[in-house]
């Protein structure tokens, strides 16, 4: 009898000027675990893109500005492979170095031990650098999370953005958000569908650079408001 296949796992990594960070990133993915790496240049007026493909990943370039962009790019590659070669579970990871991309084995093991659709990594689990989370991400994280549980039922602790998600899962989602609401769309949605959803706590240190989103009062507001817009849109 054949062997059975390993299951096929993709990395997307939404990335805006990280070419300071994207080479770290990008060495510290477990070795023979995945298929194939794709960094998402989204609009970056470095040389992000440049230094990913020295290092190795698949680069593909979204212009609009926005992380949800970035991620439904990366997202139709997937789905756009003939169906054998079409990934089983889809991995997303920051491209800041914020994550520790070794712990993907960690994060994946629910769904390959058949006890997952989805796994979130949970940051308010495990162990975060002191500064790697501003207050105001703090809070945000605890008030959209209140939220979906008290709205939707879901059981989580964080909307971290480094998470694992098998490809049937993700596409019954169906992801429509372009900007700040894609992780809190992503797990209502899982909600709402009763898929099985669970967290595995994972370390945070301080980001390489200066966040888009809370290094700026703009950004922040501007995600705060579309979190929480998002969680009362699909009531």
């Amino acid at each position: 009898m054949p062997a059975t296949q390993p299951p096929l796992i993709d990395v997307i990594i939404p990335a805006y000027n990280e070419e300071k960070s994207i080479a770290n990133v990008l060495a510290e993915i477990p070795a023979g675990l995945v298929r194939e790496v794709m960094v998402v240049d989204n609009n970056s007026t470095d040389r992000t893109g440049e230094v990913a493909e020295a290092a190795g990943a698949t680069v593909l370039r979204e212009n609009r500005p926005g992380y949800g962009y970035a991620c439904l790019t990366g997202m139709a590659r997937c789905f756009g492979r003939p169906a054998p070669e079409q990934p089983d579970i889809i991995v997303f990871l920051d491209g800041d170095y914020s994550d520790y991309p070794e712990e993907m084995t960690a994060l994946v093991a629910p769904i390959l031990r058949g006890e997952a659709d989805m796994v979130i990594g949970s940051r308010a689990l495990g162990q975060r650098e002191a500064g790697s989370m501003l207050p105001q991400q703090i809070f945000g994280n605890w008030l959209a999370t209140s939220l979906l549980r008290r709205l939707y039922g879901a059981q989580f602790t964080d909307l971290g953005p480094f998470r694992a998600i098998r490809r049937e899962a993700l596409q019954r989602i169906n992801m429509q958000d372009t900007t700040y609401g894609w992780t809190v769309e992503m797990q209502l949605k899982a909600a709402r569908l009763k898929l099985r959803s669970v967290e595995v706590p994972v370390r945070y240190r301080r980001r390489i650079g200066i966040s888009k989103v809370s290094g700026t009062v703009k950004g922040t507001l501007g995600a705060g408001y579309k979190i929480l817009w998002t969680i009362f849109r699909y009531l």
